[in-house]
């Protein structure tokens, strides 16, 4: 019998391979035992192993059920999301699966406009500064850009959420991309103003202190009216569901809303910013 032997530090997918041989040999299974309980072929199986085939969020949770470990903090879904999503921070994957089932979205940002209301273009120009900087391979960049459009799918979906945007004037002051992709992304956030489901507001520079947060924010209301928090700096990201620590910062976001310029002084603002781009 041939056996290759696995390399599970050569990349995130080998290591995937790897645990999902070692989960099975440790239970006495063989190839095909897996399979049935999986759904999938022993070949398939063995391309997974040996890294040969991409793992897919079906196949993690299958391997989760077959192995008990989906009620474990260490699943093999959430390996297949640092795998999918490799070059996001710590909790932003988990974020963004509550982002897509949320009934309210609030957002706070500085410096660049949130990805939910970035152009292509916009967000292509952030992805490739990150690959010349080093950063991120250019495999990673473009996975970025889609990940972009696929939570920006959210947005129209049959009942999309209520969308609360904030944004620190600086966002709309930092050119991105040159003139043209500046321009269009200034416009869109205009467009999106002017949705039925969606408040956009500019917190000007203006407000000095009374501006009540320092680093991004985002706020979600699921279904279930509970409210989930996700933070981040510039190498962590945090992900919070506790109650006692979620409700002062949407407090907090409430503040600033009340600080904030209303929609319309906001737009006037961006609509002001396309005209004085030279």
């Amino acid at each position: 019998m041939n056996r290759k032997e696995l390399e599970p530090d050569s990349s995130p997918q080998a290591a995937f391979g790897a645990r999902i041989r070692s989960s099975r040999e440790a239970r006495g299974w063989k190839q095909e035992d897996l399979a049935e309980r999986t759904g999938y072929s022993s070949t398939h199986i063995s391309a997974v192993e040996t890294g040969r085939k991409m793992p897919t969020l079906r196949f993690s949770r299958s391997a989760d059920q077959a192995f008990g470990t989906g009620d474990t903090a260490d699943t093999f879904e959430r390996q297949w999301r640092e795998i999918r999503h490799g070059s996001l921070l710590e909790g932003f994957p988990q974020y963004v699966g509550y982002e897509g089932r949320a009934v309210e979205i609030r957002l706070y940002e500085i410096g660049i406009v949130p990805g939910l209301l970035q152009t292509p273009e916009y967000a292509q120009a952030l992805a490739n500064s990150a690959v010349r900087r080093g950063a991120i391979t250019q495999e990673q960049a473009d996975e970025r850009v889609a990940f972009v459009a696929e939570r920006q799918a959210a947005l129209v979906r049959p009942r999309p959420p209520m969308l609360f945007v904030t944004m620190d004037e600086s966002c709309i002051h930092r050119p991105i991309g040159g003139t043209a992709v500046m321009d269009a992304q200034l416009a869109r956030l205009a467009e999106i103003a002017e949705m039925p489901n969606t408040l956009l507001q500019v917190a000007p520079y203006e407000m000095g202190e009374r501006r009540t947060f320092d680093l991004p924010v985002n706020l979600l209301t699921l279904p279930d009216r509970s409210v989930v928090c996700y933070a981040e700096s510039q190498t962590q990201g945090h992900l919070d569901r506790e109650s006692t620590s979620v409700l002062p910062m949407l407090t907090a976001y409430h503040q600033l809303q009340a600080e904030a310029a209303s929609q319309a002084a906001s737009v006037a603002m961006i609509r002001n910013m396309r005209r004085g781009t030279p």
